[in-house]
């Protein structure tokens, strides 16, 4: 009888990226010769000797584990063989390997059922690459419990799965939370970047025989080159002797600015008034129209004034010798008359 799984294609449980190296990879199209069971558990118990997702140093394709777990996914074990997997006495690495399957394919409400006999297992390895050793019930609790697992994503258990096995764990008085041998909680915590392809292209460079992706930021961030640092380039000696003596030009270039911006304020001053001043030439000229029949008043009325300061008033002296000249029906002119003699 096969293992009830969650129904879903194992290519939409894996990580894209991960599962696309695995399958181009050439060691996984070398497992094709391999057609029963025990001899993909031979070629465990010969060649695994860590189960990360990601080979490290320079070489980013997926690890041998790995590609032995998509063989086993091909297949689809049966509930007698993943017994036979996970009671295995000869490597711990082979027992790994079937956790592994059952947390990527089993249906996440029989995952307690497969790992509770297994969650105080006392037996010693080390999952990654690091040398960390670990018992295989941590490791199976931070299965259970981990979302991350080193540089890739498991499959989400559904809430009311999960806490039901953090009660479980509670009753047994067990951590509910990972320990961190499967690495860290986050995807970006990792302390060795060389281990996940950091980019799809950079993964994908792999399947077609390159060698690691050809970036500063791989290349700085191999163990080995890790130690020395990069030698001085000729710009970086450039821009250097550029600072220095940008150090020493600092005092006068902030006097400069400081004299430009005392500029600048001016100019922004002088610029204000000359619009106001403009504005106001601007209102002025459209209110003169308004203003001319007033203005030709006021120039009357100021030289009818003169006339009488000159003179003085007819109306109030008419004993001095000046007479107003009577007026005529036909016109609207006015004669003074002075010493008889009249201006018309």
């Amino acid at each position: 009888m096969e293992i009830k799984t969650s129904g879903k294609p194992i290519d939409s449980l894996l990580e894209t990226v991960l599962c696309m190296n695995i399958k181009s990879s050439d060691y996984f199209k070398e497992l094709f010769r391999l057609k029963t069971f025990s001899e993909v558990i031979d070629e465990i118990y010969n060649q695994v000797d860590h189960v990360e997702p990601w080979m490290t140093g320079n070489c980013r394709g997926p690890t041998t584990a790995f590609c032995l777990l998509y063989k086993f996914f091909t297949l689809k074990l049966t509930v007698k063989q993943m017994h036979v997997l996970l009671k295995h006495p000869d490597s711990p690495y082979i027992r790994a390997i079937g956790f592994l399957y059952l947390r990527y394919a089993a249906d996440p409400k029989t995952l307690w059922g497969w790992f509770e006999p297994y969650i105080k297992d006392e037996e010693e390895f080390s999952p990654g690459s690091n040398g960390r050793m670990t018992t295989m019930g941590v490791y199976v609790r931070d299965l259970l419990l981990g979302q991350y697992y080193f540089d890739t994503l498991f499959p989400r258990i559904p809430v009311p799965v999960m806490r039901q096995i953090v009660s479980n764990l509670e009753k047994m008085k067990l951590p509910t939370k990972p320990s961190g041998t499967t690495g860290d909680s986050n995807r970006h915590g990792s302390d060795d970047t060389a281990r996940r392809p950091p980019s799809v292209k950079a993964a994908l460079s792999v399947s077609f025989g390159q060698r690691a992706p050809h970036r500063a930021s791989t290349r700085d961030s191999s163990p080995v080159r890790r130690t020395h640092p990069p030698p001085p380039s000729r710009y970086s000696e450039k821009r250097d002797y550029k600072e220095s003596h940008d150090d020493d030009r600092h005092y006068g270039v902030a006097s400069s600015h400081r004299s430009r911006s005392r500029s600048r304020s001016r100019s922004r001053s002088r610029s204000r008034s000359r619009s106001l001043l403009a504005g106001n030439g601007h209102f002025d000229r459209h209110s003169s129209p308004q203003k001319e029949g007033g203005k030709e008043k006021s120039s009357a009325s100021s030289n009818l004034a003169k006339l009488k300061d000159m003179y003085g008033d007819l109306s109030d002296k008419k004993e001095d010798g000046f007479e107003r000249a009577p007026r005529k029906d036909n016109s609207g002119e006015e004669v003074i008359r002075l010493g008889g003699s009249s201006w018309k």
